[in-house]
């Protein structure tokens, strides 16, 4: 466990800046921990961070990319982009920066601990439970931990990683009020939301090192498309927080989003770790209409808001749908985000500012050739029971050559999504064949089609990431989505067969199903003649569409349309 070191004066000190604390995966396969100095003097030989959970990897990027956005001033354009991306040393300012602000990155401070408030206290003096920011033992509900039933002490490192993480991911509900928070009412302090980023649905850009991604996330927040006010700071570089939220603050760009002050806590320490917090609400910030502003996440129109709101147009974050991998929500990933000066009245969706930064850079000649390859990279987190918990946690990644983001040829990018829409029209195929294959025994259907549903997707999800990740290189998008279309073809027609040969003799003898046409005698070798029919409707394959079309009691018998009077029905 990690020991204070001490000040000048000899009070404790944990200096962020010089211990190390941050979790790193070496390109050798080796982890290790280090300082900040450390992880930009090394970036270009470590892959990347390694949290304690994936949403501490993407809070900790973010607090780095807000000192490399501080440090470096910038960027300021595409052409200051691509001579840092071209410059080894391009973080060769940040000692001198590290040391100029050294002393707000000290997790002991006594008169400004990083991301805390000394002195924070309530009125009954309480210290409570290191479970309140340990995200994987939620109060009260452990999961995935070996740490039951409570966190009683912590080291000094992890104990400053899950400070940073308070503050990105804390749950809401109500917690205990703090003296000097005029919010705080007969001691307690009444819900105002998760985190910022646990609203988020965070989208980074992946690249073979830490270097690359610092590098590919450092979006120019100056442009047509992103805003950051010329005095945007990070927090340790504004004053001290004090135990009530600053009155009216908005944030003024990445710096001082990426270190927003969402929660007020104090460690309690002693010389071997931490032992206790102290956790209230810290500064509150609205949802709404902050996509020029913050760029790790899609955004979506919402109308229900702009209706509850009174205003024209409101875009809200769009979370992760855990049930879906991240390929199946490309066509989000890659949608296009006007500029300022273009209208967004029709937009439904805005893609997320990291990759519409990579898009701009992949578009302009020279900046990014066509088939450099970054993983495309969700986290986020998932909360139950009116945001009091954490439920679950998304991480995928996709990798993907930057020509799928270029706004000056879309055919890549239309290929990439049609190609999803291909595999959502043959597992929808897959799932009427469990229909009626169910209903031609007589058993329920909903839970045939769903299982159904979920092994075609299963059995689609690596093809796919293949399929893309060479998407890049093909000469003509058009014939490699012929091909995945042959290969969706045949994975979801085995599966299909599999289904059919273990479905049994009642459905193999069928029965009598009334249709909107009439009376229906459904077995498993009509179901099966309908499923080699719709899969090659969807997917094109004339032989087999031919074949089925003249079969005596295939569509020409008035069932030509699969819908509310098929089978499947």
């Amino acid at each position: 466990m990690s020991e204070p070191g001490s000040t000048g004066g000899g009070l404790p000190s944990f200096d962020l800046t010089s211990e190390p604390w941050i979790p790193v995966l070496r390109r050798d396969g080796r982890q290790d921990e280090l300082s900040l100095r450390e992880v930009f003097a090394q970036a270009s030989d470590l892959v990347r961070i390694v949290g304690d959970v994936p949403t501490q990897e993407f809070a900790l990027l973010r607090l780095l990319l807000a000192v490399a956005h501080d440090a470096l001033d910038g960027p300021q354009d595409a052409d200051q982009w691509v001579d840092w991306w071209e410059d080894e040393s391009c973080f060769a300012s940040m000692p001198s920066y590290l040391d100029a602000h050294r002393e707000r990155f000290d997790l002991l401070h006594p008169v400004a601990p990083f991301f805390q408030v000394a002195g924070l206290r309530t009125s009954r003096d309480e210290v409570f439970s290191l479970n309140r920011i340990v995200a994987d033992v939620p109060n009260g509900e452990p999961f995935f931990t070996a740490r039951m039933p409570s966190v009683e002490r912590l080291g000094f490192a992890e104990a400053a990683r899950w400070v940073v993480h308070t503050h990105a991911y804390d749950t809401s509900g109500i917690k205990t009020g703090v003296v000097g928070d005029s919010r705080a009412k007969n001691g307690k302090a009444y819900p105002q939301g998760v985190g910022w980023s646990g609203n988020l649905g965070g989208v980074f850009a992946e690249g073979d090192t830490l270097r690359e991604t610092l590098l590919l996330n450092l979006v120019a927040c100056r442009t047509n498309r992103h805003r950051s006010d010329p005095d945007d700071r990070p927090a340790w570089r504004r004053e001290p927080c004090g135990p009530g939220a600053v009155p009216n603050r908005r944030p003024t760009g990445v710096r001082d989003l990426y270190t927003w002050q969402g929660r007020r806590l104090r460690l309690h320490f002693d010389n071997g770790g931490v032992y206790g917090v102290v956790l209230s609400y810290g500064d509150p910030l609205p949802l709404h209409n902050l996509h020029e502003r913050e760029p790790m996440t899609v955004w979506r129109r919402s109308e229900t808001q702009e209706k509850k709101l009174g205003e024209s147009l409101v875009y809200m974050p769009k979370t992760h749908n855990p049930e879906r991998a991240v390929w199946r929500g490309l066509s989000s990933l890659l949608a296009e985000r006007p500029t300022v000066s273009q209208t967004t009245e029709a937009a439904p969706e805005l893609g997320a500012g990291v990759l519409e930064w990579i898009a701009q850079l992949a578009t302009a000649e020279g900046y990014l050739p066509r088939g450099t390859r970054f993983r495309a990279r969700i986290v986020g987190a998932v909360y139950g029971t009116q945001q009091s918990v954490i439920d679950e946690v998304v991480d995928d990644r996709l990798s993907m050559a930057v020509i799928l983001l270029n706004r000056q040829d879309r055919r890549y990018a239309q290929q990439a999504i049609s190609a999803v829409a291909d595999a959502d029209q043959a597992v929808a195929v897959l799932g009427d064949l469990a229909v009626d294959l169910a209903r031609a025994s007589g058993a329920a259907t909903e839970g045939p089609r769903s299982r159904a549903r979920e092994q075609g997707y299963d059995a689609l999800d690596a093809p796919y990431r293949s399929w893309l990740q060479n998407l890049g290189g093909a000469t003509d998008p058009e014939e490699h989505r012929a091909r995945w279309r042959t290969e969706v073809h045949r994975i979801i027609r085995g599966i299909g067969e599999q289904l059919i040969a273990g479905a049994g003799d009642a459905a193999w003898q069928g029965r009598i199903i009334t249709t909107g046409k009439g009376d229906l005698w459904l077995n498993s070798a009509y179901a099966e003649r309908w499923f080699r029919y719709r899969l090659a409707r969807v997917l094109g394959d004339p032989e087999s569409l031919k074949a089925d079309t003249a079969a005596s009691d295939s569509p020409s018998d008035g069932f030509a349309d699969p819908g509310p009077e098929t089978p499947a029905a």
